[in-house]
Formats: C-alpha cells, structure tokens, sequence
C-alpha cells in the first residue's frame, strides 16, 4: 500500500518539530536566505501586478485592492484614473458617482470615503503630491503599513516589505516566524532578509503564495521549497496531484523547475490565478 499523498496536519507539525528543533537564530537566517535565492529563480517574473504610471494611481490602486482581487482592480482603475486625474479630483468628488464606479471592487462606499478623505489631505497637508517616506504614508486615510510599502517599493525604489495573507501564511509555514501580527511579521522577516531585496522578495512570496502554496491545498509535491520547508507534506506530496495544484501562466514552467511531466499541469492552470 502507498503511504498517503497529504499527511494529517498533527503529523507534519511533530514532523516539523523535529527536523528544525534544533536550528539556530542564524541557521534560520541561512536557511531563509537560501529559500529567497530559490524563489527568486523559481519566479523570474514577480512583480506588482496593479497597474500603475503614478505614485498616487498606485496608491488608489492598492486601497481598492482590499478585499478584491488585483485582476478587478485592473478593471476598474482605467476609468478611476480617466477620470480622476490628481489629489485635488479625489477630494472633490461626487461620493454617489465614485461608489457607482468602483462598486465592482467591493465595500465601494468604505472605499469611496478613503479615497475623497486621501485626496483631501493631500491637498492640505503635501501640496496634493503623495509623500515618500512611511511616517508621511501611513498618516494618510486608507493607507496602512501593508499599503505604505507597496507604495514606496514599487513608486519610489525605497525597500518595504509587504506583509499581505499570502506573505503572513508563507512566513509561518516557512517557520521563519510564529506569529500573525502583520506588523511583527515585517520586523522580524526584515532581520532574516536583505533589505534591498525587501521589495522583490515580497512579490515572489506572493506570487509562491497564489501559484504554488495556496492556502487550503499546497502544492508540496510540485515546490522547488520542498526540502528546506517544515511544512511540506500539508498538502499533495506525490507528482499528479502536486501538479494540478500549480496555477498561472508558467504553471508548466514551475513543474518542470522540479523535474515534473508538465502536461500533468492542466490547460485551465495556466489562467492568471484570480486570487486576492
């Protein structure tokens, strides 16, 4: 009889426990360093996936981003930004028109309030321009850490780690840290990696987070994690099921990576993960 594809989460948690019972502080920066070299050739092409040309259109972008997924998002801002142009739009808008257009990204009215409010302190307090360092951001409406760092990664080149459910889900699984508190999360991950790498590897966590080590079912069997991961064996271990867990447009790529028949991938992975 085959030993099972997905262990019980009680047995890969003593598992757990006893491959890395006695790791160190600074083995589990080595480790975590290695596991970010590997994401980083595992996802070549992370990146923000919220269209954007402004430091302001990002920023409007990742408030509607809440609780929506980002490929909405990307629907609806072509015509937020048409139509709202600067921080001076927002603070002036028609708050029944605006919830009418960003209806389809979800909580539109909590939304709408953030977005007016935003545009009004722009104006009175940063000459309608967007500050750039974290204090100035998170004193804004509708912008938390989590945002602020989008913002200044991906706007200004300034390094911030991005701590959204797929990065807190991956860290703890990784057993880098042990804890939910998103803020203590950033500290404690910014002590293992690089801080130039902050921005890009909190892509490629995200990006492992909705391809790969989805929340429900991982692909432990098709991870090029696998052997430096406490939790492998939470979800499939075994080649097929591993695979048709793979989801986005190098699905394929990512089964190859770790030496998997692609075409166990199917056709319908290959869509762009509609995840938030």
């Amino acid at each position: 009889m085959s030993r099972p594809a997905t262990l019980p989460v009680s047995a890969v948690l003593a598992r757990s426990a006893k491959r890395f019972a006695g790791e160190t502080p600074i083995g589990r920066k080595r480790r975590a360093r290695k596991m970010a070299r590997v994401l980083a050739e595992t996802h070549p092409d992370a990146h923000c996936e919220l269209d954007f040309e402004t430091p302001l259109q990002l920023a409007v972008a990742t408030i509607l981003s809440a609780q929506c997924t980002d490929k909405k998002v990307n629907e609806v801002t072509p015509i937020v930004f048409k139509r709202y142009l600067s921080a001076a739009d927002y603070a002036a808008a028609d708050r029944m028109e605006m919830e009418a257009i960003l209806r389809p990204t979800g909580f539109f009215r909590a939304k709408t309030d953030s977005l007016i409010k935003l545009g009004q302190a722009l104006e009175e307090r940063h000459e309608g321009v967007l500050p750039h360092t974290l204090d100035e951001l998170v004193a804004l409406p509708g912008i938390g850490r989590k945002t602020a760092n989008v913002i200044l990664g991906n706007a200004f080149d300034v390094p911030g780690i991005t701590v959204d459910t797929h990065f807190r889900r991956l860290v703890n699984r990784f057993g880098w840290v042990h804890e939910e508190d998103p803020v203590k999360i950033e500290f404690l991950v910014a002590e293992l990696i690089e801080k130039r790498d902050w921005t890009m590897f909190s892509h490629r966590i995200i990006f492992h987070g909705r391809r790969v080590c989805h929340a429900k079912k991982p692909a432990c069997g098709a991870c090029s994690l696998a052997t430096m991961c406490p939790s492998y064996g939470l979800g499939p271990t075994e080649a097929a099921p591993a695979a048709k867990l793979l989801k986005g447009p190098r699905a394929r790529e990512l089964a190859i990576q770790v030496g998997l028949d692609p075409d166990l991938v199917p056709a319908a992975a290959i869509a762009t993960p509609d995840v938030p």
